[in-house]
């Protein structure tokens, strides 16, 4: 049935006669125009008058200004006036959305109030209608932007416990011991020939307890002992899983979506209802517990960025020809990742909002097989010829070795991969000893390696890790590298134990600094929740980089939160922790103070007289090319999902392909007043964030000057190695 024959539900229609109601002014231009084309010039003319006097708000509306300090000026009812304009700008044009099953959406959210209003039809839903409401109140003044000051935002983070607490230390622990009670019966139960945790004969019931507690802290034991199936979940939580939830995950075994899940990250969530948790565990168990989303789309995922499908012989979406389809994905001119073949391709478990979940599909190519996953005689081979793609590439200066997890490997084989580049950086380094100035290669001044661990496993961490990374630091020096990366992911300052912060010293006592990517899921973005993860990381001396939106999977559906969210959590909360500028020299040198960053950023936090530092940047993978934060929203379909319009991030140097482009359009997986009442589902006060409606506008934030790249004493040249721009 065409929308124009479908009848509007009694909800979609109470909705409609709120919005004409509240908006006599918008109930006169429909009811007075006899046509839809008169109706939309009214619109227009009502949209105009609000920005008029108003210079900049126009100049912003038609693309002559824009920026972080632009958007800064923009009035709240400016951003509802240049939503208006960009919906009327984009009636009648068609956007596919390529992850979901469907045919092109037709773009016209004042189509479906017209045929709402003329004739009780055009099948829009009621958040359509809600969203509709709340654009017209910010519009008219009726919808306000309070503004929380610091003790609010100091009340919302306190309603989240983190890991170091003493009450929750003791609940962990308890949880502890409860899985270690059912471990005992598992290794009794294991085959002959596991001898690295096998109990001796005659040992006492007591000896077996004392002896796996020990083993608690070896990473191998967990990864040995990792849960693999819903049932063995369901029992190590002391069977508090409801019906519902094992039954999906029963499912989600049958259809073959990888289960691994280790002892010591399972213990940190709560398996009783008790009020100083308040759900603070919520976070990772959204990341342990898969939705029915991903359970039934599994199978059909595909890559969200564009750059990830990779042919042989043929250059990726951004235009670069790579080495391996498997093993180096790029995406911008001066960093590609390398995957190694050995146990970093695996990972210390199955995050639901994984980039790479479309992989593990293929079964092989990522999964928890780790036994088939040792690499094999000729990966040194390969490594070489992958790394002499680093050596020969103008611009190339920065390696991010990940997978999978980059940890993950073991400590020979993580050694084997750092000599290799470090001798690749060398070499390049040398070669450009014959090159001219101006026509010099892009030498490798910083390596980081990408992990999880310290939040799923962080007893991986030990002193001889330590020990190689230290090594490796101080022979890198010699050949240029300036800037030695953990880059991590703590999701919730629940993860932030006593063992992650140990972990995290000997990181930082090796010469490496901690740096932290968010995903800011619809439980982490929770009021004060990632402020108060800001926080509790700096307490132990990690900084924070980004905070990533899901991507707009349908299988991330439940966990997405609107990009709405993102922008208010940035002007709200994340607001209260930006350095003054004055402390610019202070931050450019934390890359240089590993040894005492517990103290430097305690020291700046003091001096700024701010809770934290907010060294992250809110942003989304665009299923283009690169990451931003810079968006419109230009259109609503009649679900009540925003069509957001993003452009490239202006901070950074992209490929040229860029300018081809264009700009990338998102239809948002979860229209705004479905994610409010998911929110009150977790038991938040919907009214605490009343203001999101409003924030329709996105900009990207500088990147802070601890992460750009230190400077030549030299000029490289302007030539791009590596490229293939096609078409013409």
């Amino acid at each position: 049935m065409k929308l124009s024959q479908t009848k509007l539900s009694e909800k979609s229609m109470r909705l409609l006669n709120k919005l004409l109601r509240e908006n006599p002014r918008l109930r006169a231009i429909y009811e007075n125009a006899d046509c839809e084309d008169a109706s939309r010039h009214a619109l227009r003319e009502w949209a105009q008058e609000v920005i008029a006097d108003h210079p900049t708000a126009r100049r912003y509306y038609r693309r002559e200004a824009a920026g972080p300090r632009t958007y800064t000026e923009l009035r709240w009812a400016d951003l509802a006036a240049i939503r208006i304009l960009d919906y009327l700008d984009h009636a009648g044009l068609e956007f596919k959305n390529p992850f979901r099953v469907s045919k092109p959406i037709r773009n016209d959210p004042f189509q479906f109030v017209w045929l709402g209003v003329k004739t009780g039809r055009g099948g829009a839903k009621p958040l359509f209608f809600e969203d509709m409401i709340q654009l017209f109140r910010q519009l008219t003044g009726q919808l306000p932007q309070p503004r929380p000051d610091r003790q609010t935002l100091l009340r919302w983070m306190s309603r989240w416990k983190h890991g170091q607490e003493p009450d929750v230390v003791k609940q962990q622990e308890a949880n502890k011991e409860r899985i270690i009670k059912i471990l005992i019966d598992r290794i009794e139960s294991c085959e002959p020939g596991d001898s690295r945790y096998a109990f001796k004969t005659g040992m006492t019931r007591s000896e077996k307890l004392a002896k796996v507690r020990q083993w608690w802290g070896d990473y191998r034991f967990h990864l040995r002992f990792a849960v693999r199936s819903p049932g063995l979940l369901n029992e190590l939580l002391d069977d508090s899983l409801d019906a519902n939830t094992q039954k999906l995950l029963d499912k989600a075994e049958k259809k073959g979506i990888p289960f691994f899940v280790n002892p010591y990250y399972l213990s940190l969530l709560s398996v009783k209802h008790s009020d100083f948790m308040a759900g603070s565990d919520m976070a990772i168990r959204h990341y342990v517990i898969y939705s029915k989303q991903l359970v039934d789309q599994f199978g059909n995922i595909e890559a969200w960025e564009k750059e990830d499908k990779i042919k042989p012989g043929k250059p990726n979406a951004a235009g670069w020809l790579l080495p391996s389809t498997q093993n180096v994905h790029r995406r911008y001119p001066e960093v590609a990742i390398l995957i190694p073949e050995t146990m970093g391709r695996a990972c210390g478990g199955l995050c639901v909002s994984c980039q790479r979940m479309y992989d593990f599909q293929r079964g092989g190519n990522l999964g928890f097989n780790l036994e088939k996953l040792h690499h094999n005689e000729t990966w040194e081979e390969k490594l070489r010829r992958l790394l002499d793609y680093y050596e020969q590439d103008t611009q190339l200066r920065d390696i991010l070795i990940t997978g999978g997890d980059a940890l993950m490997s073991r400590d020979q084989s993580l050694e084997n991969i750092l000599n290799a580049v470090y001798e690749m950086a060398v070499r390049k380094k040398e070669a450009n000893l014959s090159r001219p100035n101006g026509g010099k290669y892009a030498e490798i001044v910083r390596i980081r390696l990408g992990t999880r661990l310290l939040a799923y496993l962080p007893q991986r961490v030990t002193p001889q890790l330590a020990k190689i990374l230290g090594q490796f630091r101080n022979r890198a020096l010699d050949a240029g590298l300036k800037q030695f990366v953990i880059q991590t992911h703590f999701e919730s300052p629940i993860e932030v134990t006593p063992e992650a912060c140990k972990a995290v010293r000997r990181l930082l006592s090796a010469g490496w600094m901690v740096v932290n990517q968010l995903v800011f899921t619809s439980a982490a973005s929770r009021r004060g929740h990632t402020a108060m993860l800001r926080k509790v990381l700096n307490d132990i001396g990690v900084i924070t980089y980004y905070t990533f939106s899901v991507k707009g999977f349908l299988e991330n559906t439940f966990n997405y939160a609107t990009n709405a969210r993102a922008v208010q959590e940035q002007d709200e909360e994340k607001c209260f922790g930006r350095i003054p500028e004055q402390f610019r020299d202070a931050i450019s040198a934390l890359p240089f103070e590993t040894l005492r960053m517990v103290e430097k950023l305690a020291t700046l936090r003091q001096q700024a007289d701010i809770p934290f530092v907010a060294t992250d940047r809110n942003v989304i993978n665009l299923p283009g090319i690169g990451k931003s934060m810079t968006f419109r929203t230009i259109g609503l379909t009649r679900w009540g999902r925003r069509i957001l319009e993003f452009d490239h991030d202006h901070n950074r140097w992209h490929s040229p392909i860029i300018d081809r482009m264009g700009k990338i359009i998102i239809i948002e997986s979860k229209p705004v007043g479905a994610y409010l009442h998911q929110l009150e589902e977790m038991g938040e006060n919907v009214a605490e964030y009343e203001s999101l409606w409003g924030y329709s506008i996105g900009e990207t934030e500088s990147r802070p000057p601890l992460f750009e790249y230190p400077r030549y004493d030299f000029k490289v040249t302007k030539k791009i190695s590596n490229l293939a721009l096609t078409g013409g």
